[in-house]
């Protein structure tokens, strides 16, 4: 998989990944204009979409409503290195949710391919090229 990066103005840094654009913005107080998420929001909310479409799946293939399902991801960080230390998931579900189902939706949710990722740290190389 290949995502180009790119600068959009300011403190902007775009990615275009499978035709797709994503931007990313800092906030006003460290000199970005507030229009998009940082980086590292944008990252923790993958943890958390991630979980969300295996939820959505599970529930789609068994014809059970997930349009009042709600996830409420909070993050703890540690206060020297201003990393997440703990993410805590509370899956939000409506009284009518088959009770049957509960367990094998924190199953899948902990499916994730993100999460697992961040389990398997990659090795990263960074090389230069003058164009």
């Amino acid at each position: 998989m290949e995502i180009e990066i790119s600068f959009g103005g300011n403190k902007k840094v775009n990615a275009s990944v499978s035709g797709h654009i994503i931007t990313t913005d800092q906030p006003q107080d460290a000199g970005g204009d507030n229009t998009a998420p940082t980086p590292y929001e944008l990252f923790l909310a993958s943890i958390g979409t991630c979980s969300g479409v295996f939820i959505k799946f599970y529930c789609d293939n068994r014809k059970i409503p997930a349009d009042k399902i709600k996830i409420i991801q909070k993050t703890e960080f540690n206060k020297m290195t201003h990393l997440a230390s703990k993410i805590n998931f509370e899956i939000q579900l409506p009284s009518d949710f088959p009770k049957e189902h509960i367990e094998a939706i924190k199953n899948v949710a902990a499916l994730c391919k993100v999460k697992k990722q961040l389990q398997a740290t990659p090795q990263f190389e960074i090389t230069t090229t003058i164009n």
